[in-house]
This record gives structure tokens, C-alpha cells and sequence, in this order.
């Protein structure tokens, strides 16, 4: 293993690891992760990881997980100047640039999924990804122009199961839920409307497709007017909503059991 002594983080080969935030680009599609349980995580898929930049002791306690993967730089610094790098004093001792995964096509999606309208919280966007894979829901759909999963909050609130999961990014919700509808998903949207069905009288089909709103705004009546069933949880009096993230986790964990009941 052939690391690379830094002692200035301000080289031209490191300055992606200040500079790249949430939702920016590059041409090359690079992402930027840190804290080991998260690297460690990707480091097992396969993912191009173009460098890591780490202290000489997690190179040495991974050290035969990193030679697992054909890594071309290999930065080493001490934590000091690890913690000068401006908003990342949460790396733990590791950060990683890779490329994010192209988008699955969507015919190539599970026949359960999470799907996205709007979300504007890149932490949401990461705890949905961290419930989905939890409860072995493997796809997710998400707007183009929302937070991006593989941003580096979403993929640390994740804990790097972002990447165990199918991901379609779609630039049309209208033309997506259509497909989606005409390949034989059910689509439900969780809202609170005068049409709603209670979460305890739902009935779960084999095919469906679980679509959260804005935090805020919910769905507009356009979106609800494409699905084919709008859902909510019930809720003591007076209390408007869950968190977004909150709420998908129960809606997708009552759907799978739902279905796993009918079925078995």
C-alpha cells in the first residue's frame, strides 16, 4: 500500500475535499464521503473511488479492505490537519472522492419503491435512503432537481447505504409516475385530503410505489390526481404531520408487512 504524506491540504490534487458541498457537480459526477462507517461501507461496492484521504491509523486498521479495491491516490495526514479542512469535523478520520452510480433504468427498479416529489432536506433524503435499505426496500426515485443522494449529508445521515440501493432520477414526475402506472405499479401518495385512506385499511398490492411530498407543501392536487390511491397515517387530534422521513419509514415497514401477510 503506497500512501502519499500531505502536510498542506490546499494542493490542487485535495481541493475537491473543501470545495465539493451538496448539490454541486462536476463533469466526472464526483462525490465526497466521510466518517469510516460510511467509507468503509462503499469501499465493499463497486463504486469508482478515485482517492481517500485519511490518518496513517485508519490505513492501518482497514488496510486489507482498502487493498480490496484498486484506489489510484492514497493521501495520508495527520488529524490536525484533517480538522482544517473548512466544515468536516465530523470525518473521523477519513474522507473519500469516488464517482456516483449512474441512474438504473426504471424498468430495471424492485417491484416495491420509494419515490420522492419535491423533498428539499438533503438529511431526508439520506434517513429515507437509511429506512429503505433497512426494511429492504431497494428502490428509490428521486427529482433531478432535489437534493442528490450521493450528496455528502445524504450519504453520511444514510450511513452509506445509499449505495445499496437502485436509484432512478427522474427530470418529469408527471411523464415518470405514467411509465411507472403502465409497467403495473400501484403509486400511493401519502397526504392528508378529504380522499385519504387511513394506513390500517390500505390494501397492498404486489406492485406499488410509495410517493412522499415536500416537507412543507405536501403533493400538489395535480400529482394526487395521478395516483391511484392517497394515504395517511392516523394521528391523535391536533397534530398536523410526521416528519417526512419519519412517516416513510412507518408507511414503507406497514406496506411490506401488509404485503408479506397477504401473501404468505
Amino acid at each position: 500500500m503506497t500512501l502519499t504524506q500531505i502536510t498542506n491540504i490546499n494542493i490542487p490534487e485535495l481541493l475537491i475535499y473543501q470545495q465539493l458541498r451538496d448539490n454541486l457537480f462536476t463533469k466526472d459526477n464526483s462525490f465526497i464521503a466521510d466518517s469510516s462507517k460510511v467509507v468503509n461501507l462503499l469501499l465493499k461496492t463497486d463504486i469508482k473511488i478515485k482517492s481517500l484521504l485519511a490518518t496513517q491509523e485508519y490505513y492501518s486498521e482497514f488496510e486489507e479492505l482498502i487493498m480490496s479495491k484498486n484506489i489510484p491516490f492514497l493521501y495520508v495526514a495527520d488529524k490536525k490537519l484533517m480538522q482544517s479542512i473548512i466544515g468536516h469535523k465530523v470525518h473521523q478520520n477519513v474522507m473519500m472522492h469516488g464517482i456516483r452510480p449512474a441512474s438504473i433504468a426504471l424498468d430495471k427498479l424492485d417491484d416495491n419503491i420509494i419515490m420522492l416529489d419535491n423533498i428539499t432536506s438533503t438529511e431526508n433524503v439520506g434517513s429515507i435512503a437509511r429506512s429503505a435499505a433497512a426494511l429492504g426496500i431497494n428502490s428509490y426515485i428521486l427529482p433531478k432537481q432535489g437534493p442528490h443522494p450521493f450528496g455528502r449529508r445524504a450519504l453520511r445521515v444514510s450511513m452509506g447505504h445509499m449505495s445499496m440501493l437502485k436509484t432512478y432520477i427522474y427530470d418529469d414526475i408527471v411523464e415518470t409516475l405514467q411509465t411507472l402506472k403502465a409497467k403495473g405499479y400501484t403509486i400511493f401518495a401519502a397526504e392528508i385530503t378529504e380522499a385519504s385512506i387511513p394506513l390500517s385499511q390500505a390494501t397492498v398490492p404486489n406492485k406499488w410505489v410509495l410517493l412522499m411530498g415536500h416537507e412543507g407543501h405536501g403533493i400538489s392536487p395535480k400529482i394526487l390526481s395521478l395516483c391511484d390511491n392517497i394515504i395517511n397515517i392516523e394521528m391523535v387530534p391536533n397534530i398536523k404531520s410526521f416528519n417526512v422521513a419519519v412517516a416513510a419509514s412507518i408507511l414503507m415497514y406497514t406496506f411490506k408487512h401488509k404485503k408479506e401477510h397477504i401473501h404468505n
